[in-house]
């Protein structure tokens, strides 16, 4: 499970500065267990730091999805959102109703992603698999 401190520690050791908005923002995604939009996340770390601005919570959340420590997470009408993530290779499951964010491990789409790499001539780095449907909270 993250924490606000192996993030923090982890940035540092990175060479990024420990600023308080940054701080603020980090522990705001840490809160929710679904996905939250940039202005939400926004929302919550005011209470943290209350000069944090939307550039900055956008900024973060890029730089901690670069890391591995969220996961962007596609929504409806083109939006996007975040999600804490652990470490490793996994893909989400996501409630289309109340928002709730899974992770889930494994996915064996290795013959088929030979193929699509045969097929097109790409060299692929790289794979997202987000599934969406309802909770059983929803249901």
């Amino acid at each position: 499970m993250l924490s606000e401190e192996s993030i923090v520690q982890q940035l540092s050791i990175s060479g990024y500065r420990i600023t308080r908005p940054r701080r603020a923002v980090i522990r705001a995604l840490l809160e929710d267990e679904g996905y939250s939009s940039p202005a939400r996340v926004r929302e919550r770390a005011r209470r943290y730091c209350a000069s944090v601005g939307l550039v900055t919570v956008y900024r973060t959340l890029d730089l901690l999805s670069q890391m591995g420590f969220a996961r962007r997470i596609h929504t409806e009408n083109d939006c996007h959102g975040y999600a804490a993530a652990n470490h490793g290779h996994h893909h989400h499951l996501v409630c289309r109703q109340c928002g709730a964010t899974v992770e889930f491990k494994g996915c064996d789409l290795s013959r088929f992603l030979v193929r699509v790499s045969e097929e097109t001539g790409y060299v692929i780095e790289n794979h997202l698999l987000e599934l969406e449907g309802l909770c059983s909270s929803c249901q």
